[in-house]
């Protein structure tokens, strides 16, 4: 069952869903509407018509890619116990796990895309998500902590995508988490 999306289009919100899926598996940076609407059942001019221009298309791919990023990592046990080394290991047990690889390969393109084009679709993607994740760490204001472990995550997380070594890189966020702890 399709549920309609915020327009009230059902087709609409089908089509998201489609191009969402497209999008994880080829990424974002050479998006073409021909590809991906054959690919998806559809024409590039169902999807200008539907969400306006190929801009528009990305920014609601991005918003999504965001949201299922976040809404993924506040469902990990831990967060928000434990202080902030429990948030720390519970998102580094998200971000670890192999069935969010393609999601974070599209956060990081979209993350590194809005530093170097800082216009268009791409627009404040980078900003945003520092704020969306500094909120997550410490919900009180962005202490030097929260930021401390936001580097750290994020490195991390870099890492583990360019090297796949999970026990490295998981045993370097476990000291890090300890020291926060002894702290």
């Amino acid at each position: 069952m399709v549920v309609e999306d915020a327009t009230g289009s059902a087709r609409r919100a089908e089509l998201l869903d489609a191009a969402y899926a497209y999008a994880l598996e080829h990424g974002l940076a050479d998006l073409s509407l021909r590809p991906l609407a054959a690919a998806i059942g559809s024409s590039p001019r169902v999807l200008l018509y539907l969400f306006g221009s190929k801009d528009g298309l990305l920014r609601e791919l991005l918003g999504r890619a965001r949201t299922d990023e976040l809404d993924g990592i506040r469902a990990v046990g831990g967060v928000g116990g434990e202080g902030e080394a429990g948030t720390v290991e519970a998102v580094w047990v998200w971000l670890a796990a192999p069935e969010h690889r393609t999601l974070l390969v599209l956060w990081t393109e979209a993350y590194a895309r809005s530093l170097v084009e800082p216009d268009g679709p791409w627009s404040g993607f980078a900003r945003d998500t520092v704020r969306d994740w500094l909120d997550l760490l410490d919900p009180r204001g962005t202490s030097a902590t929260a930021t401390t472990s936001l580097a750290v995550l994020r490195g991390a997380f870099l890492d583990l995508l360019a090297t796949g070594d999970a026990d490295r890189v998981g045993g370097a966020v476990s000291s890090y988490a300890a020291a926060l702890r002894a702290s």
